[in-house]
């Protein structure tokens, strides 16, 4: 039963509706019906301000490190590495899962980068650091989250294998599959922006939205 509560655990970690909390203590809004219509911390910065966000962001990041932590905490003196490592990958995407579509929320919740940012630092901290610096640079070139984001989630496969060789320590198949996984989870939530990227309407860190 440890093993699933696990699972359970990741999910409802992730699930915490920080950016939906924060539109309806700080503005009075729901975020779920303004702008992207998304939970996380982008929609936060356009519809309620630089504070809340930076908030909002960091408590994303920390659910989904204390997802994986707690997993492995719970699962690695029961599970020889390789078991525990299906496990707690599978607490991390539980995590993302609940980000992404919160039971709290109808199912409607955020794009999942800030946790699975979390996630990578508990899981693997040089992979997740490496990604953060990706999104930096690309958001610096560019000024646009979803670019930035997009960028980050293909470089982690790449990264996940670079960790690996210089880690020397072989290949962790869940680890590869978790990062994988991670990046087709981030380009579908970010479909909507992608196609806004084609048609060149896709807003710039601090402009204004309006659409959906």
């Amino acid at each position: 039963m440890i093993p699933l509560l696990a699972l359970l655990a990741g999910y409802l970690l992730g699930s915490i509706p920080f950016g939906w909390l924060a539109g309806k203590w700080c503005a009075g809004v729901d975020l779920r019906e303004l702008g992207s219509g998304s939970t996380g911390a982008t929609n936060v910065l356009r519809q309620v301000g630089k504070g809340p966000a930076l908030v909002v962001f960091l408590l994303d990041v920390l659910k989904g490190s204390a997802a994986v932590l707690l997993a492995r905490g719970l699962l690695q003196p029961l599970l020889d590495t390789a078991s525990s490592d299906w496990w707690v990958v599978g607490a991390g995407l539980a995590a993302l899962a609940g980000h992404s579509w919160p039971i709290w929320l109808g199912g409607k919740g955020g794009k999942a980068v800030a946790t699975g940012l979390g996630m990578l630092l508990g899981l693997v901290p040089a992979v997740g650091l490496a990604c953060f610096g990706f999104f930096l640079a690309t958001l610096a070139l560019t000024r646009i989250v979803s670019l930035s984001s997009v960028v980050a989630s293909l470089s982690l496969p790449l990264l996940m294998l670079a960790e690996f060789a210089a880690a020397g320590t072989g290949l962790r198949p869940a680890f590869l599959i978790l990062a994988i996984l991670t990046t087709l989870l981030v380009v579908w939530r970010h479909r909507a922006n992608l196609s806004r990227l084609l048609a060149g309407t896709e807003p710039k860190l601090g402009a204004p939205r309006t659409d959906g």
